[in-house]
């Protein structure tokens, strides 16, 4: 989605209008097409109007009826979802790069942490609603960046989460248990720590949002912020520095590694 507005990415509305044209031109009504692709003709007007992504389903079949010689077909290429959204693609450069990642999440797993299904229902229940097709890509390049950690032994990676983040029960009992346990393997990385941050301690801290620090080579700091639909990079050391003592602070108050993995052997067991 467009970060500034909150409107559907142009190349949505660029393609389902040239749907629509040529259906018009070619005097094909909404239902036929619709029909035909196997859709609601209200499912196939969203795409018209670019507030679904136009399924490529949609622009084979559309370009067939409306004798179209490939033009709509070819709009496939620009409609792929973007390996990241515009808004986190400089922290994920910066997070390929950095010497030492610190995270602090408050309320889900940490990107970096997500077992697979858990990874998937998180996306498939995003709002606006994402196509499977879009949520492949997402799941896949979520889990490279997963490969990538663990090949990275030279990298510190840091994870501090909050106990309301294990007791989300996000996919039921099975696959929250899942989760837990896929975080706790993988704090047993040698360059892999994490830490709990309990209920009631640093409270205040712990309810004001992510908090991601990265460490570059050129020994320069960024830190990243997520909220609802917009997210940002600091760069600017007064920045920088006042989420690297908020974070600071959040980790005085969190779990030794070895306590945290007890505690968090112990909300599996509760579930």
């Amino acid at each position: 989605m467009n970060q500034e507005s909150g409107d559907p990415p142009m190349a949505w509305r660029y393609a389902g209008n040239q749907v629509r044209l040529w259906r018009e031109g070619a005097g094909i009504t909404r239902e036929r097409l619709a029909d035909e692709c196997g859709y609601s003709a209200e499912y196939e007007k969203s795409m018209e109007y670019g507030r679904r992504k136009p399924t490529s389903r949609l622009l084979e079949v559309a370009d067939q009826m409306c004798d179209a010689g490939g033009k709509l077909l070819s709009g496939t290429q620009f409609l792929k979802p973007e390996k990241y959204p515009s808004r986190s693609a400089d922290f994920m450069a910066a997070e390929e790069e950095a010497v030492a990642v610190h995270g602090f999440e408050p309320l889900l797993a940490p990107g970096l942490l997500q077992e697979e299904r858990y990874m998937r229902l998180l996306m498939a229940h995003s709002f606006p609603p994402m196509d499977i097709e879009e949520i492949e890509p997402k799941v896949q390049n979520r889990l490279a960046r997963q490969a990538l950690m663990r090949k990275r032994t030279t990298t510190l990676y840091s994870f501090l989460v909050y106990e309301a983040a294990l007791r989300t029960n996000i996919g039921g009992p099975e696959v929250m248990r899942a989760q837990l346990f896929h975080m706790l393997e993988s704090s047993q990385l040698p360059h892999v720590t994490l830490q709990v941050l309990p209920m009631g301690a640093g409270f205040g801290l712990a309810l004001h949002g992510t908090i991601t620090l990265l460490d570059n080579p050129d020994h320069t700091r960024y830190a990243y912020t997520e909220g609802q639909k917009t997210s940002a990079l600091y760069s600017d050391p007064a920045q920088v520095n006042a989420l690297t003592q908020t974070h600071g602070m959040i980790r005085m108050h969190a779990l030794s590694a070895e306590e945290s993995a007890r505690f968090i052997r112990k909300v599996a067991d509760e579930l």
